[in-house]
């Protein structure tokens, strides 16, 4: 597909990435009623699921995933699931394991490519028989599990319509990179506070399988990787972790529409995280790379942000397709 070409335009002070970054994750405020069901998992863990439900009976839900130590409280979670009720789609929005404000019961919690839960979810969706139209947003981590999962070698499951995918890095060992840079000092400090602070409740769970010493030795998130992600989810270390994980790879098998919204001023995302040639040749994928945006900003002048409307317009337009063919 051509590449899509962006009618973004934020209020200027938006345009700056760390103003409109920061507004989207720790000012922004968009309340959503939700309810939460809890998922049993096969291996006897758990996940929470948080709906929102639109106000007229539908056939139509959007799975909703976060990023890294997000939840579906977030609130580009909670703007999503309201923008959506409000145009008749319920909403399930996914807490990964350890995520949804109680510690998960196993060793392993998320992590950017387990597309078995994710998988988990979908089976436990359609066994409502309820919806006959689903549709995939992933949000950064979210983001990359979820085009990972589509271009697998999976069967995916025909109600599985349309997806639309923001700030998504697609390279992880490159986003990494990114965020060790200078300028996303404090992005990756927060990252890695927050992240051990987890670490340090799963080691009293766990104390055979983690310690205090180890986790309080990491310096970085490639040092978190290396001792906990790798080992707690049966990679060899960080870096085979971030390779067979990049939802790049997969993009090409990619096989229902797919809209990927990353800004080009999002200084979370590496060269590597704009698949331009891939969906150039692509019949399914589409690439919108607006100048302005930051990693889950796209700020505009009301209370819907612009990714949320982009999301609904592409994927109402998708399921138009559908019906007609």
């Amino acid at each position: 597909m051509p590449l899509v070409k962006s009618t973004y335009d934020p209020p200027v002070i938006f345009r700056n990435y760390h103003i409109s970054t920061v507004y989207s994750a720790m000012v922004r405020r968009a309340p959503v009623q939700q309810k939460r069901e809890r998922m049993d998992l096969q291996d006897g863990d758990f996940m929470d699921l948080d709906w929102s439900f639109s106000r007229e009976k539908t056939n139509k839900v959007l799975v909703v995933i976060h990023g890294l130590e997000g939840s579906a409280k977030r609130p580009y979670v909670t703007g999503l699931a309201k923008y959506f009720t409000q145009h008749g789609w319920d909403v399930a929005a996914v807490n990964l394991r350890g995520c949804s404000g109680e510690m998960n019961r196993r060793f392993r919690s998320y992590h950017a490519g387990a597309t078995d839960d994710l998988q988990e979810v979908v089976d436990f969706i359609l066994k409502k028989n309820k919806y006959t139209e689903i549709a995939f947003n992933g949000f950064s981590l979210g983001a990359n599990l979820m085009l990972k999962y589509l271009g697998e070698n999976r069967e995916i499951p025909k109600e599985i319509k349309a997806a639309v995918m923001v700030s998504a890095p697609c390279d992880l060992h490159g986003s990494l990179k990114q965020l060790q840079k200078r300028e996303n000092f404090l992005y990756a400090k927060r990252f890695r506070m927050k992240l051990r602070e987890h670490l340090l409740l799963r080691a009293k769970n766990f104390p055979d399988q983690l310690t205090k010493e180890e986790i309080e030795a990491c310096d970085s998130l490639f040092d978190i990787d290396n001792l906990y992600t790798s080992r707690a989810h049966d990679f060899e270390d960080a870096l085979d972790y971030y390779n067979r994980n990049s939802s790049r790879q997969f993009l090409e098998n990619i096989k229902i529409p797919t809209l990927i919204i990353n800004a080009k001023n999002d200084g979370f995302l590496s060269p590597g995280c704009y698949p331009a040639d891939i969906a150039e040749k692509s019949k399914h994928l589409f690439l919108e790379t607006p100048e302005y945006g930051g990693h889950v900003g796209f700020i505009q002048n009301r209370h819907s942000t612009y990714n949320e409307e982009r999301a609904l317009e592409f994927i109402e337009a998708q399921l138009q397709t559908f019906q007609k063919s």
